[in-house]
């Protein structure tokens, strides 16, 4: 079979384009030799956790590999069977735990039988999708598809020792078409979780108020629920979500509670002042699957990352994704 070649440097460069070219590579067989990886960004080649993603999907996929180590600038992965069973990765600090199951669960999908997985990381760090969000906004959506995932929360991990902890088991099956229309059309109230480890229980209840406050004056009611927690690293933050959309924000030293949550807020209105049936970051994770299956969904901007993940998925799928602005939307569709 021959090798496909991804420039690692297309598009929005960084370490997504690696995640997504190794998970549809185990998804289909397809081997696959990456170069120029994250070329263009202040440290290039492979951090710590893309190594670290790479090699837990070559655990799952008994694929054989070369160059997956931190600051290496290319790498080669060649798949096998991806096999049934129950696997565990432990990150080591904050590495984010979402960013691996981006990695992993379109393989797992693809299991010759029930898979389970426990990883141990970072829950809500920053530049990555909050643990909430992927619960509450990822996964419902991922479920129209057909897949059959479960998910649990264990503890929250912040950085820098993370430590934060989740369980999933996914009964592999076909996927389907999914036409994300009527299905995912925003649903008052809006939900959330603001949430605090280490900190006075007031931070967290700022947060909410702050975001609770913003949404209201836009117009949206809201559900939010706060966590006080005892963790072993100091952090907050707070996600907002409704059906296919959802926003969050996280604590930083000397950022004021009120400000954390009025940024996820102002997020969160921008997208559901949109007709769009999906938020900008959902609209590029679930590109894979689009892939894989088809089906069709609008967004009311289409990122670089999803752009690139259409690039990415065409190089291994004889899928044909479109992009087609229709209404002042972009329809996103296969």
């Amino acid at each position: 079979m021959s090798i496909i070649e991804i420039d690692g440097s297309f598009g929005e460069g960084g370490g997504q384009i690696v995640r997504t070219a190794a998970a549809l590579s185990a998804v289909t067989g397809k081997p696959v030799h990456i170069a120029r990886i994250r070329q263009g960004r202040p440290k290039p080649g492979l951090a710590a956790q893309h190594a670290g993603a790479i090699l837990a999907l070559a655990k799952l996929c008994n694929a054989k590999t070369s160059g997956v180590q931190p600051g290496s600038g290319e790498l080669a992965f060649q798949p096998g069977k991806i096999c049934a069973g129950s696997y565990s990765v432990d990150i080591g600090t904050a590495g984010s735990i979402t960013l691996l199951l981006q990695c992993l669960l379109p393989a797992m999908l693809r299991a010759d039988g029930p898979i389970s997985l426990q990883v141990r990381g970072g829950t809500d760090v920053q530049w990555s999708p909050t643990v909430d969000y992927f619960r509450f906004v990822f996964l419902p959506a991922l479920r129209l598809f057909g897949a059959k995932v479960e998910f649990e929360l264990l503890q929250r991990g912040y950085y820098p020792k993370g430590q934060g902890t989740i369980s999933m088991s996914v009964e592999p099956g076909p996927l389907q078409a999914a036409h994300l229309l009527h299905e995912v059309a925003v649903q008052p109230p809006i939900r959330g979780i603001s949430h605090c480890g280490n900190l006075p229980e007031h931070v967290a209840r700022r947060q909410a108020e702050a975001a609770a406050a913003e949404l209201k004056q836009a117009g949206f009611d809201a559900e939010l629920k706060t966590e006080n927690l005892r963790l072993p690293s100091m952090g907050s933050g707070i996600t907002l979500w409704s059906s296919g959309k959802g926003a969050s924000s996280l604590g930083e030293r000397g950022l004021p509670a009120e400000k954390v949550g009025s940024k996820a807020a102002q997020e969160m209105i921008a997208e559901l002042k949109s007709d769009s049936v999906v938020d900008v970051h959902l609209a590029d994770q679930l590109i894979p699957y689009l892939a894989m299956a088809g089906g069709s969904y609008t967004v009311r901007e289409v990122s670089l990352h999803a752009r690139t993940n259409i690039w990415t998925a065409a190089r291994f799928l004889d899928a044909k994704i479109e992009i087609k602005e229709e209404k002042g939307l972009f329809k996103i569709e296969q």
